[in-house]
């Protein structure tokens, strides 16, 4: 009986969807802060941890170097690593900076959020289901 040989036929990927987006002003102020950072970063990183009366909090720091789980997102500019553990969680969100006459913040605009705490520092987020 003859061998028969199958070559899979390469496909061209579906592009991906950015896991997180930045505003105008979030993409501005970021790029303000690296400007003024005591060191070169290479960008924003973002997760999330437990904490907080709503169970989780983001997490915002300065990205050193890229870990090989991490997910790294480029908006606007700007470079974003997010760890793989909040990846789920943050699927769809976008960050924003938000002046007011109190306050100036990042804010988190994310679909996932079922709830928040009052004060608005933590948040009940659940992973992203996938389509």
């Amino acid at each position: 009986m003859a061998e028969l040989s199958v070559t899979p036929t390469p496909r061209a990927r579906r592009p991906r969807p950015k896991v997180v987006t930045l505003t105008e002003a979030a993409a501005q102020r970021v790029k303000e802060i690296m400007a003024k950072a005591d060191r070169p970063y290479i960008g924003l990183r973002v997760g999330v941890k437990n904490g907080g009366c709503a169970g989780q909090e983001y997490v915002l720091e300065y990205a050193e170097k890229i870990e090989p789980p991490d997910e790294v997102v480029e908006d606007k500019g700007v470079t974003i690593v997010i760890e793989p553990k909040a990846v789920l969680f943050l699927i769809g969100a976008e960050i924003d900076y938000e002046v007011t006459k109190l306050t100036a913040k990042f804010v988190f605009r994310n679909p996932n959020e079922t709830d928040a705490c009052g004060c608005g520092e933590s948040v009940t987020i659940q992973p992203a289901k996938p389509d």
